[in-house]
């Protein structure tokens, strides 16, 4: 059970910190030079410092996943027990949606909140002009969020292997989640985490629900791919480890 509170405290900081961020910091309009708050780099920036902050504080009870996919992978890569993962998955889904449960109440204190354009409420999204101007494709979508999973994945593995500097891991974790945000914000919004994107999908319904299966099954896909990889092409053996 420990475990499990582990994950759902992990993943509602996720989810209230970056979420929050998005929501809250990133539109606050500046006096001085009117520019927008902490903008894109400052929400890469909050996602990231959530899982540097939360591996420190309980990754040594649960593993710091917070992460359905992530949790796949780890699966795939042989650092996983199958039996854990549906309860994991299930204690990621109830902190993130109790995280975006909190900032809806939060945000409904300054009157009804207006869901009505794409990317609302940091929902992700597909083939929607919310940045720049710009939409990309489902498939562009697609690919978007399975590398930058699998990368995660291969980041996470690596970064934690026991011929690594495991004091070291969680700011190369928090730096990499921060990386992919800098890269995939504009396309997506970005997910490579399902429980972060059912959560606000809930409040948001709509278009967010009805898109909602990409940001399940492509980062599901990359865990395993980024997990696999790692497992059969880069992790050193006992062989290897003799000869070093």
């Amino acid at each position: 059970m420990k475990k499990l509170f582990a994950e759902f405290f992990g993943t509602f900081w996720l989810v209230f910190g970056g979420c929050g961020s998005a929501i809250f910091a990133s539109q606050i309009a500046s006096a001085s030079n009117g520019q927008l708050g902490i903008l894109l780099l400052g929400v890469s920036l909050a996602f990231g410092l959530t899982v540097l902050t939360m591996a420190y504080a309980v990754g040594h009870i649960s593993g710091g996943h917070f992460n359905p996919a992530v949790s796949v992978g780890l699966l795939a890569g042989g650092r996983f027990s199958a039996k854990d993962l549906v309860p994991y998955v299930a204690a990621q889904c109830a902190g993130a949606i109790a995280a975006a449960g909190a900032l809806y109440t939060i945000l409904s204190g300054s009157g009804a909140p207006d869901f009505s354009a794409p990317g609302a409420f940091a929902t992700n999204f597909y083939g929607e002009a919310v940045y720049f101007g710009k939409s990309y494709s489902m498939s562009a979508a697609f690919l978007t969020e399975f590398l930058l999973t699998a990368f995660f994945l291969i980041i996470i593995l690596g970064a934690t292997d026991k011929f690594a500097n495991g004091k070291f891991a969680g700011i190369a974790i928090g730096l990499g989640l921060t990386l992919i945000h800098l890269i995939s914000i504009p396309i997506t919004n970005t997910s490579v985490n399902p429980a972060r994107s059912l959560s606000q999908a809930v409040f948001v319904g709509g278009n967010a629900m009805s898109q909602l299966w990409l940001f399940w099954v492509a980062p599901i896909l990359g865990g395993i791919a980024g997990g696999l990889i790692y497992r059969f092409l880069l992790q050193r053996n006992g062989m290897e480890e003799l000869d070093s």
